[in-house]
């Protein structure tokens, strides 16, 4: 038991700073910074470590992108619900693409819903200053692209049979 949580402390760890180090891959959409890779972990982080590492992962490469500089606020609504719901999807259906669909709504729709509150009480956006949706169409570029990638990715492996030894060594 112990020996699987220190493996999936350890992959965590690993998406944690490729997603960080991938954050130098970003884009500005409107008032956002879109890092699909990002988006990318998130998927990977549901396929090999569930929900609770996912969202674990995206909480400290937020921090950590913020300290360095490389993020905004908006890296912590815009990873974390996309996190969350993407490994509830892939923990439940196991279904790929529905875990996909479920890092796109997450993100975009959920992430960016919960982004405007954010950027009125702690950037000092008024609400004159944004639209509601202001946050959805960046989010949903980002996670569009990071979803993309991660799906070439995951069926490549997939279709090596290396996706299924690296879920049982991880006990996923």
């Amino acid at each position: 038991m112990k020996k699987t949580n220190v493996k999936k402390l350890a992959v965590a760890g690993v998406l944690c700073a490729v997603a960080v180090v991938g954050s130098l891959f970003s884009f500005p959409v409107f008032g956002s910074k879109c890092a699909p890779v990002q988006h990318m972990v998130n998927i990977l982080c549901a396929v090999f470590l569930g929900p609770g590492y996912g969202v674990a992962a995206a909480f400290a490469a937020s921090l950590i992108r913020n300290i360095l500089g490389l993020g905004s606020l908006m890296a912590f609504p815009g990873s974390m619900f996309g996190a969350l719901l993407c490994g509830l999807v892939y923990r439940k259906t196991g279904n790929i693409l529905a875990t996909l669909a479920g890092e796109v709504f997450g993100t975009a729709i959920l992430g960016g819903l919960c982004a405007y509150p954010v950027a009125i009480l702690f950037m000092g956006k008024s609400a004159a200053e944004l639209a509601f949706y202001a946050y959805i169409i960046p989010f949903l570029i980002s996670t569009a692209g990071g979803a993309l990638i991660s799906a070439v990715l995951i069926y490549s492996l997939k279709k090596t049979n290396a996706l299924h030894s690296m879920q049982e060594a991880l006990g996923e």
